[in-house]
């Protein structure tokens, strides 16, 4: 039953699974970890890290964390929920998959204004926007995908959202947002910084300062369900250690403390 489910969730994600060597797998299967899609380039290295450190083999599941959420509430077979913010969180919370002593706050974040590498556009504060010929900016769908949703709330604050709406180009996640710009498709595209720093075909135009943008956080947390709890807390120890410290920092993530 385990193994069907995680057909179906390879077949719903919008971003990919990490692949899975049948032989290597043991009597309970991998350790599944649901992802939101901006980790994809630091999770990747780390589970394989993690399996070479001699920690068990891990199944990455990357999808926006709305639909995680979803395939989780739904029945999903997951071990590990990684999010990117605590409302997908609490969904799972509510739906009582979450195990004791509950979520963790992992990462942190910063929002960040993307444009196709050698872009001319002359922006350096949202507002900005208002004045250069940026038809069509690219995000997240912000009724559902935490980035989005970010955005929104950014715009809102800075009174822009109404005005830039008519531009605004809502994408699955916020990797297709981010490659919408790469592709040319987008003038301009509202990412997390790590996804900025993460290609050299978008250049940055401006980071939202953390003290002026939302707070950007990814709760980890362990499933009820899991038939691998220890596995899944070893490995979320991982990532709030040293080697996991490495790979978020240079990526540009904030690690928050864990108690």
């Amino acid at each position: 039953m385990r193994f069907k489910w995680l057909a179906a969730i390879v077949g719903l994600t919008l971003s990919g699974c990490q692949g899975v060597d049948e032989a290597d797998v043991g009597a309970e299967g991998p350790l599944v970890v649901s992802v939101a899609a901006s980790l994809t380039s630091v999770m990747e290295p780390l589970a394989a890290s993690y399996r070479l450190s001699g920690g068990a083999l891990v199944e990455l599941n990357f999808a926006a964390s709305s639909v995680l959420a979803a395939q989780i509430v739904n029945g999903a077979p997951v071990d590990l929920f990684i999010s990117a913010d605590r409302f997908q969180m609490e969904r799972v919370v509510a739906a009582g998959r979450v195990a004791d002593p509950g979520p963790v706050d992992l990462l942190s974040n910063r929002l960040a204004f993307v444009a196709p590498a050698g872009s001319t556009l002359a922006v350096a504060a949202p507002a900005d926007l208002l004045e250069v010929a940026a038809a069509r900016i690219a995000i997240a769908d912000p009724s559902a995908v935490p980035a989005g949703v970010y955005a929104r709330a950014y715009l809102k604050t800075e009174g822009l959202w109404n005005l830039l709406a008519p531009r605004l180009f809502p994408t699955q996640n916020v990797r297709a947002a981010l490659a919408t710009v790469e592709a040319g498709d987008a003038d301009v595209g509202i990412v997390y910084d790590t996804d900025a720093r993460s290609t050299s075909r978008v250049t940055t135009l401006f980071v939202v300062p953390a003290s002026r943008g939302p707070q950007i956080t990814y709760p980890a947390a362990v499933l009820t369900d899991s038939a691998m709890v220890a596995d899944a807390r070893r490995f979320l120890d991982y990532l709030s250690g040293e080697a996991g410290r490495r790979v978020f920092e240079a990526a540009g993530f904030g690690l928050t403390e864990r108690h």
